[in-house]
C-alpha cells in the first residue's frame, strides 16, 4: 500500500511524522513518501522531502492508496475529488502547532461525515494506519458545486 503524507507548507507538523516514522520502523512498511515542510525532525524510515513541485505532489497524490495528513482543507478536498481515502490528525493549538484550533473543527466535521479518518494522537493514528487496507473513500465530488448548492445559495441571498 502506498501511502502519501502531507503536511502543507505553512509549518512543519512533527508530531504527525514521528507518529507516522514511529508506525513505519515498527511495522517494516517501506512504502511512504511524505511533504514535510521545513521540519526539524527528518524521518528515518521513509524518504520526505521539505516543499513539492505541483507536478510532484499530482503524482505522488495519484499514486498513493492512502493519503495521510494535517486537517488541510486542500488536501482533504482533494482526497474527496480524486476517490482517496484519507486520514487526517489536526494540528493543535496546545502544542503550538497553529494558531487555533480551526483544524480540530475540520477533523471533527468531516469525521462525522464520514469523509475523513480523524485522529487525535499518536495512538489514533496507529490504529486507522494498521486498518488502513479496510478503509474506503468517501463518495467523489465534482471540481464544481452541485445544482443544488447553487440554488440553496441563490435562495439564501436572495433572501438577504
Amino acid at each position: 500500500m502506498k501511502i502519501f503524507v502531507v503536511v502543507g507548507t505553512q509549518e512543519p507538523f512533527d508530531r504527525l511524522i514521528k507518529a507516522i516514522d514511529d508506525w513505519v520502523v515498527r511495522n517494516g512498511h517501506s512504502d511512504v513518501f511524505a511533504q514535510i515542510s521545513n521540519a526539524p525532525y527528518i524521518p528515518k524510515g521513509f524518504e520526505s522531502t521539505d516543499f513539492i513541485s505541483p507536478e510532484l505532489f499530482d503524482q505522488k497524490f495519484m499514486e498513493a492508496d492512502l493519503i495521510v495528513s494535517h486537517a488541510g482543507m486542500g488536501t482533504i478536498i482533494s482526497a474527496l475529488r480524486h476517490s482517496k481515502p484519507i486520514i487526517v490528525m489536526p494540528r493543535l493549538a496546545k502544542y503550538h502547532e497553529h494558531r487555533n484550533d480551526h483544524q480540530l473543527a475540520t477533523a471533527r466535521s468531516f469525521g462525522k461525515l464520514g469523509y475523513v479518518k480523524d485522529v487525535y494522537d499518536s495512538a489514533g493514528l496507529y490504529a486507522a494506519l494498521d486498518n488502513s487496507k479496510t478503509m474506503k473513500p468517501a463518495p467523489k465530488i465534482g471540481s464544481a458545486a452541485s445544482e443544488q448548492l447553487l440554488t440553496f445559495l441563490k435562495l439564501f441571498i436572495s433572501k438577504q
